[in-house]
């Protein structure tokens, strides 16, 4: 059976990078077997401009027929006096809440060859691989009521809302679960259950469900300001952390930036029929935008996890992770990794890629 992609490329840099990506699903097809067709559409700031909106009814239709989408970046400077509805951004809300898309996974792993660019020492650097499994439709950022009222008295009151089921806390649960049996085998839950009620009652479910269901999986559960010190003191420790919307949005950023470069980081939203979004981390850095320097390694990286989460190829998703480290490994920079050596193009990092992959 054919797979059929939606490959939105968006702003700035995102039609750079998502065309060595492109590149790299064009080999796997040609000369690996891959059964894949994708269509290109326009979302985003770019999508504004042609179509009057950020996520038009055709890009939308795309996207839900598709059994992945390959997102590059959305935003810039150039979109951000137009009214909150129509900003860029508020594609990527639509297609998650569109698409269904629940569990957000950002994994952040230090390249051996790049240990020295990571902000921490590096021996505590050396061998980070966390998985952050964030809820992405619930929590404070969707719960009611919310908004902004005028008091009698003229004062304003601001009102965010909590919200989880137990349902919504165990389908996000079983996903950090079963991704840690491929893993190291441990599952650390990340709550505030101290104080929020409705994280005491996450933890209550998390810990049901570990034991139930996967008393092979080794489950701790930690405080989410204890976890935002520890990914700093100790970040070896954790394999994968699952957490809310809001606590995963902060801590997924916290370690994006424990490996040295966010231009390496990959991300995937998953939906209940494992058809899932895929996304490099790092904004639309519309500055560079067709200058040749973005890196495309991230979008390349996601292309792998699109592989492993959504297309069922594991063994062509782990040649793709090989590709990237042996281009490192011989040394190849794109300028925002190169420190004050030689740095490659963009396309030169894709042609590497894809060398390494023929390899």
């Amino acid at each position: 059976m054919t797979h059929k992609l939606a490959i939105l490329p968006g702003d700035g840099i995102g039609p750079d990078i998502v065309a060595e990506a492109v590149k790299v699903l064009g080999v796997l097809r040609d000369e690996f077997g891959l059964e894949v067709a994708w269509e290109e559409a326009p979302v985003g700031g770019t999508a504004y401009d042609d179509a009057g909106h950020p996520l038009p009814d055709a890009t939308l239709e795309l996207a839900r027929s598709a059994d992945a989408v390959l997102l590059g970046a959305v935003g810039g400077p150039k979109w951000e006096a137009l009214d909150y509805s129509v900003r860029p951004e508020r594609a990527l809300l639509a297609l998650r809440k569109e698409l269904g898309l629940f569990a957000n996974l950002r994994p952040a792993k230090v390249f051996p060859e790049l240990v020295e660019a990571s902000a921490l020492r590096p021996e505590v650097a050396s061998g980070i691989d966390i998985m952050v499994v964030r809820e992405l439709t619930g929590g404070i950022y969707f719960g009611e009521p919310r908004g902004v009222e005028e008091l009698a008295d003229g004062r304003r009151k601001g009102v965010n809302t909590l919200v989880y089921t137990s349902d919504e806390v165990e389908r996000i649960g079983r996903v950090a679960f079963d991704i840690a049996r491929k893993r190291a085998g441990r599952v650390c839950s990340v709550d505030k259950a101290n104080v929020l009620e409705a994280t005491e009652m996450w933890r209550e479910v998390i810990t049901e469900l570990g034991e139930r269901d996967y008393p092979d999986v080794a489950l701790s559960h930690m405080y989410v300001d204890n976890a935002a010190m520890q990914l700093v003191r100790a970040p070896k420790q954790f394999d994968v952390m699952v957490t809310t919307n809001m606590f995963g949005d902060i801590l997924s950023d916290e370690a994006s930036m424990l490996t040295g470069s966010i231009g390496l980081l990959p991300s995937a939203s998953l939906n209940t029929e494992g058809a899932g979004m895929y996304e490099p981390i790092h904004g639309s850095a519309p500055d560079i935008a067709g200058t040749g320097q973005a890196n495309p390694l991230a979008t390349i990286l996601s292309v792998a996890m699109m592989l492993r989460y959504s297309l069922g190829e594991a063994a062509l998703a782990d040649r793709v992770e090989s590709a990237v480290e042996r281009v490192l490994a011989d040394g190849l920079r794109t300028p925002d990794i190169a420190g004050n050596g030689a740095a490659v193009g963009t396309s030169e990092m894709g042609n590497a890629v894809v060398a390494a992959l023929r390899g």
